[in-house]
């Protein structure tokens, strides 16, 4: 069931998770800035204590399975000593894709808090909407747009330059077939 965040009571769940997607935030920019895309993700434990942060590693490991709500998953359940993350939270700054959001049912994860919403790549409130399907085993409650602002803003910046970097490369490499051609007639 997908909610927004101003459903909720201004004490308890809300604040935690505010404080988590500021975390998540930190860690998505962190992403960024080693060239990766700005995904955080934070899992809380029942009594909201903070087990796993995590950011996407796809880049860096060379593995497209290296999002950042999957490693923080496979981190907190190595911490709890437990595959079942049961009462836990995850809180991501983007929307779960359908692989990540398949992983959270068999983590058998509490509630999904996320950021921004992804109309292209997004698995619970977009795309399969995976936990209203009729044979999803298990259905965490979901909460979207938790500040939707700053994560869709990080996510806007980082592909604006990556478009930039790409232009300038093909500029770059334009230039130099330019340059090859005139020292061939010369």
């Amino acid at each position: 069931m997908i909610q927004d965040e101003t459903s909720l009571s201004p004490s308890g769940f809300r604040t935690d998770a505010r404080h988590a997607m500021r975390m998540a935030l930190q860690a998505a920019q962190a992403a960024a800035d080693r060239g990766e895309v700005p995904v955080g993700a934070v899992v809380l434990g029942p009594d909201g204590t903070v087990l796993s942060v995590a950011s996407n590693r796809v880049e860096a490991t060379h593995d497209a399975s290296a999002h950042a709500e999957l490693l923080a998953m496979q981190e907190a359940a190595s911490r709890l000593g437990s595959p079942r993350l049961s009462g836990c939270t995850v809180v991501v700054t983007l929307e779960p894709c359908p692989m990540c959001a398949a992983a959270m049912v068999h983590f058998r994860i509490a509630r999904v808090v996320f950021g921004a919403y992804d109309p292209k790549g997004g698995g619970v409130e977009h795309g399969p909407r995976l936990f209203e399907r009729p044979g999803c085993l298990h259905r965490p409650d979901v909460i979207g747009g938790v500040r939707e602002t700053e994560a869709s803003r990080q996510l806007r910046i980082f592909f604006q330059k990556l478009r930039q970097r790409q232009t300038e490369r093909l500029t770059d490499v334009s230039h130099g077939v330019q340059l090859a051609e005139r020292n061939a007639r010369s």
